[in-house]
């Protein structure tokens, strides 16, 4: 029941925070989601009058909340390497507490931290309203939550458009496919994860519109012995290609084992099986977490949410593994540079969905809101999105 919950609140989340954020910034017709440096709205989810924090005297004393560990080798290590890069440009150190539970332990946990520290990252959804009751609480510290939708006078939000690179590593799966079976694994049937899926089979059919992809649930972000056994159901029906969306490179060791190739999530994850990695899309946290202390430092920050993309550099893609051919890599750079400069539109139709009902008109571009509304997949994809 804890899943369940937890998958309802996610999914509300993600559609009321990026409604939010098409509203505020008036989308243009883009596939994805705002470019980082553009400044949305304040959520009306709370009171959110936008101001800047006044100028620290020294540099902020910074702290960062996390749900794993850095070694997760995924989600955490990412949010870890961009504190680090953090830490290095600006000369200074910052504190961490991992593998913290979001409940209301993490609310003991974010109040402890705020008595003395200036600024505080918390890196899962789930610490959202604990981050907000905080916040309440100490008005001069600034607090930043990630993948939320709400905010207050001294409460950021920040994401990124992961679904860019989603899309890249379709178009390598596609290409080295045989047998024209691509298995993955989701996390949560949730609309992050559902578009995530889409995006990666409209990268798979701009190759090769002949695959399909089979998609089963771990219902997890980081447990190892779950997505493998996922990733080995999938094998076993004959994939030869995997991809998933945890935070673990359970996924990509099993199809190794098998000769399969995979790719994984968040971060660069060749280490883990180099003969058989395809590639997956990166987070880079480093320039954003360093742009947000300078500002606190300098007094300019404000409230306003932040959404990252290819284009800034908070999203990327693993380099491509050598089982890729050198023709689908120059096809992938290719592309991403035209998703990097805008000329390309991921979700444009004509798309259909699974049943066969046309979802997008030809020559439509979905919008954001539309995007992160997401319970229905693509034609192509095989599997069910559990109510």
């Amino acid at each position: 029941m804890n899943k369940i919950r937890e998958t309802r609140m996610m999914l509300t989340a993600l559609v009321l925070f990026l409604s939010v954020l098409v509203t505020a910034c008036g989308d243009s017709g883009d596939n994805t989601k705002e470019t980082g440096n553009q400044s949305p709205a304040p959520v009306t989810e709370t009171a959110t009058e936008e101001k800047a924090i006044p100028a620290k005297k020294e540099m902020p004393r910074v702290a960062f909340v996390y749900i794993g560990p850095p070694g997760d080798g995924g989600w955490t290590f990412q949010h870890d390497e961009g504190r680090k890069a953090m830490e290095k440009e600006l000369g200074i150190k910052s504190d961490t507490v991992e593998n913290v539970p979001e409940g209301a332990d993490a609310e003991r946990i974010i109040t402890e931290l705020a008595q003395n520290h200036d600024i505080i990252f918390t890196t899962s959804f789930g610490y959202m309203d604990y981050t907000l009751n905080v916040a309440k609480k100490f008005p001069d510290v600034v607090f930043l939550h990630c993948s939320g939708y709400k905010t207050d006078t001294n409460m950021g939000i920040y994401f990124g458009k992961n679904f860019e690179g989603s899309y890249l590593s379709g178009m390598a799966a596609g290409k080295v496919t045989k047998k024209n079976i691509i298995g993955y694994v989701g996390a949560f049937p949730i609309p992050e994860v559902i578009y995530n899926i889409n995006a990666f089979t409209l990268g798979v059919q701009s190759v090769n519109p002949e695959a399909k992809v089979n998609v089963v649930w771990s219902n997890t972000w980081f447990d190892p012995a779950t997505e493998r056994q996922a990733a080995i159901s999938l094998l076993d029906k004959g994939a030869d290609v995997l991809m998933a969306y945890q935070d673990s490179p359970a996924t990509l060791q099993a199809a190794a084992e098998r000769g399969a190739m995979a790719g994984g999530n968040d971060s660069d994850m060749t280490r883990f099986a180099p003969k058989a990695y395809l590639t997956n899309p990166t987070w880079n946290w480093g320039p954003y977490y360093t742009s947000v202390v300078k500002a606190v430092a300098d007094g300019t920050w404000t409230n306003k949410p932040y959404v990252g993309s290819m284009a800034d550099g908070m999203i990327g893609l693993a380099p491509l593994g050598e089982s890729v051919p050198e023709d689908a890599k120059k096809l992938v750079t290719d592309t991403q540079a035209k998703i990097i400069d805008g000329s390309f539109q991921i979700f444009k139709g004509p798309i259909v969905d699974a049943s066969g009902a046309t979802k997008v008109e030809k020559d439509q571009v979905m919008t954001l809101e539309e995007i992160n509304k997401m319970n229905w997949f693509i034609k192509g994809v095989e599997g069910t999105i559990p109510q």
